[in-house]
């Protein structure tokens, strides 16, 4: 089952990425998740407004999969996701999510990254297009 989930969330992230569909992410969430990752201020936020914020911070944005641990109830999904900013810059980045299953829903989902990896490719591509 748990294996089965994390296919299906890798599945619903990249239409999440690639069409803006909300839906299929946050339907396998809990309605009471705990969603989160390491630059998030407001920890009592739903699946829906976490995912929909994630995908409103970029213009385009994929996530290429290179581990899956999975055991138990519990997924570790190792990542890199590259993609544009809102404002045009590329950015690459990697990390590792956290999943945590009860039956066919996630109960928690935790990413960590390092968030200071993402700001500076966006801030140092301004910088560099503004000194030509």
């Amino acid at each position: 089952m748990a294996e089965e989930l994390a296919k299906k969330f890798i599945e619903a992230l990249h239409k999440l990425e690639s069409e803006r569909d909300l839906e299929t992410i946050v339907n396998l969430f809990e309605e009471n998740a705990e969603v989160g990752n390491v630059v998030m201020r407001n920890r009592n936020t739903t699946a829906r407004e976490f995912w929909k914020s994630y995908r409103d911070n970029f213009d385009s944005i994929e996530s290429i999969f290179r581990n899956e641990i999975i055991t138990g109830k519990n997924a570790a999904l190792e990542w890199t996701s590259k993609g544009t900013s809102p404002d045009g810059n590329d950015f690459e980045y990697n990390g590792v999510s956290i999943l945590e299953m009860n039956g066919d829903k996630i109960s928690r989902f935790q990413a960590y990254f390092d968030p200071n990896n993402l700001g500076h490719q966006i801030i140092d591509e301004k910088s560099a297009e503004a000194n030509r």
